[in-house]
């Protein structure tokens, strides 16, 4: 998909050579049980960009019918990924997704389980130094009756069954209303209602046709944080519709603080992505296969409580 010049200083930034040394990735499989044919686990203690480097990926193959892609989430409540594991029989993969407020638990970011949304964006945020608002369209990754996987830019409504999709570039609008409709962000650019079974928000996109694309200002995510290194969780797919879901080790001992967004993204093309989004980082970061942790979580507590994951598990 062709981009507008609008966003084309930014790609060309993020597409300025810096070193960056190929990633050695083992299968671990044999380490987290038995996993159908359909789900690879690999991973990788390695050094990156000089820094000691530890991260996991799965690769599972969408078009796998004895996989079920889904989502749960806590219903105004916060679990960790491991009482999630338990409470939803036990899948092969649970993953955390959305950014959420630590203050009433809500989700931040839309969640699509079953075709149906059971979470929102955030609608609007205030402007510091005006009286509007500003109408943000956030990364989601999502998944269709047909098992194809999309990235796109999202806006939603809680009037509407359907999210709007805007795949070429998220779009910048302001407005006076702080609970806007799509009518309020009088944009010219094309839209459709994303009819995704499967779905989670975050950001910001770090893929978008195979090269690395990170509108941070655009999406409000990280802003004068591109050189931040955090533990992360990040999902992509490829052109043969592989699923990606890397998780990025960071904050512990002899680990590294994590990586950077612009290093996620390099790990994610290297992986052959397609395209593919930034999910919440830092002490969020936890994978778990066959209920077993891959990563480890960075709080001290261990596994954070979060409101909203991704699962992979078998088809029932």
């Amino acid at each position: 998909m062709k981009r507008t010049a609008l966003l084309g200083s930014i790609l060309i930034f993020l597409n300025a050579p810096f070193s960056f040394g190929q990633i050695d990735w083992k299968r671990a499989d044999d380490s987290y049980g038995q996993l159908p044919a359909g789900i690879k686990l690999f991973f990788s203690k390695d050094s990156l960009n000089g820094r000691p480097f530890v991260g996991y990926f799965i690769e599972a193959d969408l078009k796998d019918k004895k996989l079920n892609f889904t989502t749960q989430t806590g219903n105004g409540k916060r679990f960790t990924p491991s009482q999630y594991h338990t409470a939803e029989n036990q899948p092969y993969v649970v993953v955390n997704a959305t950014f959420f407020s630590f203050q009433t638990n809500q989700n931040l970011n839309m969640v699509m389980k079953e075709g149906k949304l059971v979470a929102y964006n955030t609608p609007s945020l205030k402007s510091k130094s005006t009286d509007s608002f500003y109408y943000p369209t956030y990364g989601a990754i999502g998944i269709n009756k047909q098992r194809n996987a999309d990235v796109a830019w999202t806006f939603t409504d809680t009037a509407m069954r359907w999210p709007y999709a805007f795949q070429e570039r998220p779009v910048v609008a302001r407005g006076t209303t702080p609970d806007p409709a799509i009518k309020d962000l009088h944009t010219l650019d094309k839209w459709h209602k994303w009819r995704m079974r499967t779905a989670v928000g975050g950001g910001p996109v770090l893929v978008k046709d195979h090269e690395i694309f990170i509108p941070f200002k655009e999406e409000q995510k990280f802003v004068n944080g591109e050189n931040d290194r955090h533990p992360r969780t990040a999902m992509g797919y490829t052109a043969n519709d592989k699923l990606i879901i890397l998780v990025i080790q960071g904050r512990t001992p002899g680990v590294a603080d994590g990586t950077t967004l612009k290093e996620t993204a390099r790990i994610l093309t290297d992986l052959g992505c397609v395209e593919a989004l930034n999910l919440d980082g830092g002490g969020s970061s936890c994978m778990l296969v066959n209920g077993k942790e891959t990563i480890k979580p960075s709080d001290k507590e261990g596994q954070r409580p979060v409101p909203a994951v991704f699962i992979i598990e078998k088809r029932k």
